[in-house]
């Protein structure tokens, strides 16, 4: 890891927050990015679930992994696929991950966000960097292209 870029730690203020957060959006509340992720559990098969900002531009629909290699992306390695709610919608949805070149515009769009104060510090570039800085970054933060979709109505 290179100096100034911080490592994702899972601590209780951040699972309180995540809760928080995970219950706003249940009831439809927060910015209109702003997602459920529920995963099995890769090793467990457990259910894990995780608000996370779908990332919606001309090139498609993308989850972005902003801390990196975390449980959910390992969990969307094994399956391929997971359900997104938001509100009383719940979207199922299978992906596949994109390489760096596909992901260095999904990042930048990414960064260029209000989320960025909360994400910015875990990348080592900033929204205005160059696409090929953003293709570098690209082996840090896992992106995955939703390429297939059902809603429906809970």
């Amino acid at each position: 890891m290179e100096h100034g870029t911080k490592r994702f730690r899972m601590t209780r203020v951040r699972r309180v927050l995540n809760a928080v957060i995970g219950g706003a959006v249940a009831y439809g509340l927060g910015t209109r990015d702003l997602h459920l992720l529920t995963t099995r559990g890769a090793k467990t098969g457990f259910l894990r679930t995780v608000p996370v900002s779908v990332v919606d531009n001309t090139d498609g629909r993308f989850l972005v992994a902003p801390y990196g290699e975390v449980g959910w992306v390992r969990n969307l390695r094994k399956e391929g696929y997971a359900t997104l709610r938001r509100g009383g919608w719940i979207e199922l949805i299978s992906v596949e991950e994109v390489g760096p070149q596909r992901a260095a515009p999904v990042l930048r769009d990414y960064l260029n966000h209000p989320r960025a104060a909360v994400v910015g510090p875990y990348f080592r570039v900033g929204p205005d960097a160059s696409l090929e800085e953003f293709e570098r970054e690209a082996v840090h933060h896992p992106v995955f292209e939703i390429v297939r979709s059902t809603v429906v109505r809970i």
